[in-house]
């Protein structure tokens, strides 16, 4: 195999420390046939993004693009844990207490980095192996064909910290069938490979056994063809049998209907719910809720981005991220203080507030395709 050579760097790496001389690369590039591979390459961090990761994925990206060579792109993530944890929140943590900048400038580049993934000309091939969280589902699940096995684990964890669904997630979930993404997006919960299928979140599932197989095949046939090989039967999705309750304990907007609707349900699965939600952000809860209800009358993942960078920033300054960090990762005391406390506390007009321009803040990014 060959290695590309790696993009210049575009964003100050303010989310991850300046790798030490002959360290490996944070992202591996690769050929083999007629296959690019791209591999995130931090095992021990669950393979969580970086700025120059970012940068990395999207420097191959354009390379490849008008390479003849190169017929399919294969995103995959290095060890055994999964493919990626979501973006490096203590970074970020740490540069909102700086005035929040270089997490500006990073979202704005993975955004684009998700919305070029969503509009890539060639088979973009997405293993999700094991853990798949936040910013992984962003360089996932955006892709034209997106794996799942029985070690996926899926989810959309921002309410737990404070913050909101982003990197194109409210818009996969505000088109999940009936109010399934609603559930994922509020609960903070994990979801199956199966569970990743029935959202429309992945297309193909498959044993974790085969996937270097599937990469070999890829090297030298056609993606629709293996794929077509590979694929096996899903076994059923645990969310199919509680979405008769979830479609109509969810079908509200406004949070405290949806926690009492959960309450008064026969199902304790749909108690625990309730519980679950009512452990996290109020405000980070009825800003996703508003944001999921929005994006549905979105046109377009580009403009989902755009609202969810408004949204991003605002609550970068806001208490209940730093707050939720605290609680869950650097602390880790499990025991928030959220500001407010209590859902009936959270002002509609601060709820709107997230979704206007930032003050002082560049309010659009660039896609390769267009302003937005």
């Amino acid at each position: 195999m060959t290695k590309s050579s790696a993009p210049e760097q575009s964003l100050a790496a303010a989310t991850s420390p300046a790798p030490a001389e002959n360290a490996e690369p944070e992202v591996l590039i690769e050929r083999s046939g007629h296959l690019g591979r791209i591999i995130l390459n931090r095992p021990r961090a669950i393979n969580a993004l970086t700025a120059s990761m970012v940068a990395l994925i999207r420097g191959a990206l354009d390379q490849w693009e008008h390479d003849d060579a190169v017929a399919t792109v294969l995103l995959s993530g290095a060890g055994e844990r999964g493919l990626c944890a979501g973006g490096d929140i203590v970074a970020i943590y740490r540069d909102a207490g700086n005035g929040g900048a270089e997490s500006a400038r990073f979202w704005a580049e993975e955004y684009e980095l998700n919305a070029r993934i969503s509009s890539y000309p060639k088979p973009y091939v997405a293993l999700m192996d094991g853990i798949v969280l936040g910013g992984g589902v962003g360089v996932s699940a955006h892709g034209s064909h997106r794996i799942v096995t029985e070690r996926t684990k899926v989810g959309m964890p921002e309410t737990g910290i404070g913050f909101v669904p982003d990197v194109g997630g409210t818009y996969l979930l505000s088109r999940a069938p009936g109010e399934l993404g609603t559930h994922a997006a509020l609960t903070a919960g994990m979801m199956t490979g199966p569970d990743a299928l029935l959202l429309g979140l992945a297309d193909l599932y498959m044993d974790s056994s085969r996937l270097e197989d599937l990469a070999a095949a890829l090297a030298e046939r056609p993606a629709g063809e293996v794929l077509q090989d590979f694929a096996q039967e899903a076994p059923e999705a645990p969310l199919a049998a509680a979405q008769h309750w979830i479609d109509e304990c969810y079908g509200h907007d406004d949070v405290e209907t949806i926690i009492d609707a959960l309450l008064r349900s026969g199902e304790t699965d749909a108690n625990s719910a309730a519980g679950s939600i009512s452990a996290k952000s109020p405000t980070a809860l009825k800003v996703t809720l508003q944001s999921l209800r929005r994006a549905r009358e979105l046109p377009d993942l580009v403009s989902v981005l755009v609202q969810e960078y408004r949204v991003s920033l605002h609550a970068l300054a806001a208490p209940d991220f730093a707050e939720g960090v605290r609680a869950q990762v650097i602390d880790k005391d499990r025991e928030p203080r959220w500001q407010p406390a209590a859902l009936e506390d959270v002002r509609q007009a601060d709820v709107d507030a997230y979704f206007e321009p930032v003050q002082g803040r560049r309010d659009v990014f660039t896609t390769s395709q267009e302003q937005i």
